[in-house]
């Protein structure tokens, strides 16, 4: 019986081992990554508008459990871009002519795009919708995959960036060249995690859904 419970751990162990083997992420290879771009670049060029689901979870560290919440994420070329939150609360935030409007549940307010750090965010969507994200002067980029997905991470240059985001990691499930989630980790090493679901490429979308 000792023996056979030895055995039973051992090939435990092994399991999973394996299973963290399996799951780890390995760097692209030069050829990897000139094949991933290029193809992200082309499709790229028949998408005229995204439509999606999204939940957000924001992760910290006093908390035990990450804040979650939901709603719906609209883009239509060339930069109109909509997060549109919807649970547990309503909340908004268009980008449009390098602007931010924001609808706080009634309570509407413009501010300069460029002094918001969501922008940096909204920025790297649009581009791997558009396919131009793999030129940012503003970050490193490096690219991993795992057996799910191709990982784009990029990290900060400028000690402005450094000051609120530490990395960015996208990712683009192995069938797809769209982002299908967003991880943005503070210095801290809080995160924000943002994982898109029921994507919509080229569905009719309405100027007025950019009209906050």
């Amino acid at each position: 019986a000792y023996l056979l419970m030895k055995t039973r751990i051992f090939l435990l162990v092994c399991c999973m081992m394996n299973l963290s083997v399996f799951s780890q992420e390995q760097k692209m290879s030069a050829s990897e990554i000139t094949s991933f771009k290029a193809t992200v670049e082309k499709e790229a060029k028949n998408i005229k508008s995204l439509k999606t689901d999204f939940v957000q979870y924001k992760h910290l560290d006093f908390l035990s459990k990450d804040i979650e919440t939901s709603g719906k994420m609209y883009f239509k070329q060339p930069n109109l871009l909509n997060w549109q939150y919807t649970k547990p609360y309503q909340y908004s935030i268009v980008f449009k002519n390098n602007k931010v409007y924001i609808n706080d549940q009634g309570n509407k307010s413009t501010v300069d795009a460029k002094s918001k750090m969501f922008e940096k965010i909204n920025k790297l969507i649009v581009g791997s919708v558009s396919g131009n994200m793999f030129d940012d002067k503003e970050f490193t980029i490096t690219y991993f995959k795992n057996k799910d997905f191709n990982i784009v991470k990029l990290t900060p240059k400028t000690a402005a960036i450094k000051k609120y985001i530490n990395q960015i990691d996208l990712h683009f499930p192995m069938s797809d060249t769209t982002v299908s989630e967003v991880k943005l980790t503070e210095p801290s090493g809080d995160f924000t995690r943002i994982v898109f679901k029921n994507k919509q490429l080229n569905a009719k979308i309405d100027d007025s859904i950019f009209t906050n």
